[in-house]
């Protein structure tokens, strides 16, 4: 079983924010924590496979340039060693995997990661439209606030910016419960000024964070 991130302390605190929160609004907050939003074995296994063809080249340059000559089966080995290796280490230490993919790649996949997770939280379905997903994924370092369409129209996007940007610096810091529940209470401000709180409106979604 996978150790959560977060202690049970600490989750009762968001799951209270989250409560308050929506307690003033007839909006919906979920968050999730994601620890990472891909393997990226493959895009890794991609950067090394052309690093390793570059050094090849380089290296039989140099080799010739020196009057050093191998027969062909001798580098083919020793290129066929390296990427054996290269793959081995890829696939027992994942940590290495992300530092050879590009940050926009990493976004890319933590954006969509948060849109799969809005639609399998079913925060679309609310009655109003009114649901909002605050997503942070932590290995990218990404994160992200989805609301959505009854409540786009309503809140500037520089809000939602300002929200996520102090939660990464929270979660650069270790915070991770303290920026979620300050992330919370700013979408709860929001959402408490554009949807306040309608007669027999009912908690459509669970008040708690989910880490995956």
């Amino acid at each position: 079983m996978t150790r959560s991130v977060l202690t049970t302390e600490q989750h009762r605190r968001v799951a209270d924010a989250i409560r308050e929160a929506e307690g003033r609004t007839s909006g919906e907050i979920i968050c999730v924590l994601a620890r990472s939003s891909d393997g990226y074995f493959y895009p890794a296994a991609f950067a090394v496979t052309v690093a390793l063809m570059l050094a090849s080249l380089i290296a039989a340059v140099a080799l010739v340039s020196m009057w050093v000559i191998l027969p062909m089966w001798q580098f083919a080995a020793a290129q066929l060693l390296s990427f054996a290796t290269a793959l081995l280490l890829l696939w027992r230490w994942p940590a290495l995997r992300i530092r050879l993919v590009p940050r926009a790649l990493r976004y890319r996949r933590a954006h969509r990661n948060a849109i799969e997770q809005f639609l399998a939280r079913n925060i679309h379905v609310t009655e109003n439209r009114t649901g909002v997903l605050i997503f942070l994924s932590l290995a990218e370092r990404y994160a992200e606030v989805v609301a959505d369409a009854g409540i786009n129209a309503h809140v500037a996007q520089e809000k939602w910016d300002a929200v996520v940007s102090n939660l990464v610096a929270r979660a650069a810091k270790g915070e991770l419960a303290e920026g979620y529940e300050e992330a919370v209470r700013a979408c709860g401000d929001m959402l408490a000024e554009a949807f306040p709180p309608a007669t027999g409106d009912e908690n459509e979604l669970n008040d708690h964070l989910v880490e995956i």
